[in-house]
């Protein structure tokens, strides 16, 4: 990921105490956004997506956020995975899909669930195994459970959960960690 969640969680509280609305954050100076997100890299970039996007919601929107996936990813750096997590966090009974991020294609992959390594596709795979009803938790789920447990590239498959060990055709081959104090 380019970004970790941590990372984000870290910056957005002063983020949006110094801009609060998509009009103020519409209209604040560029330089005053790049200090702010400088901590999650690519900060640059990032300042000038979050103005120009602050901008399109202000202007097209009436400064509200979109609710849909389709409006969403008119925004300027918000793509299908962003738009996804935007729509399940805020606007549930709008969800459209499933949030694919590295943690969730590694698992669906591991798993046998999809053979693909393009996130819209994986996202498709997703939708045809899981209940509508359980996009968001499972994108959650995943997420979690690739950060703690199935990790890149060593997983800690022996702190699997058996309901999810005993259906995974990748326990057996994966890399395991090296034990310490041996």
């Amino acid at each position: 990921a380019q970004c970790t969640d941590e990372r984000v969680n870290q910056v957005t509280p002063a983020l949006f105490e110094a801009y609060p609305t998509p009009a103020s954050m519409a209209s604040a100076p560029l330089d005053d956004l790049e200090r702010l997100v400088q901590p999650t890299g690519f900060f640059r970039q990032k300042a000038r997506n979050i103005l120009a996007a602050a901008q399109r919601i202000v202007d097209a929107y009436e400064g509200e956020v979109p609710d849909t996936v389709a409006e969403l990813t008119t925004l300027p750096g918000a793509a299908r995975k962003t738009a996804n997590v935007v729509v399940s966090a805020c606007f549930p009974e709008n969800a459209e899909g499933i949030a694919v991020d590295t943690h969730v294609q590694r698992i669906a992959r591991r798993l046998g669930w999809t053979r693909s390594w393009e996130p819209p596709k994986v996202e498709q795979d997703l939708l045809r195994l899981v209940d509508r009803s359980e996009w968001n938790h499972l994108t959650h789920l995943l997420i979690d459970h690739g950060r703690a447990v199935c990790r890149a590239p060593r997983p800690l498959c022996d702190e699997c959960p058996e309901s999810i060990a005993g259906e995974c055709p990748s326990r057996d081959r994966l890399p395991r960690p090296a034990r310490r104090g041996r």
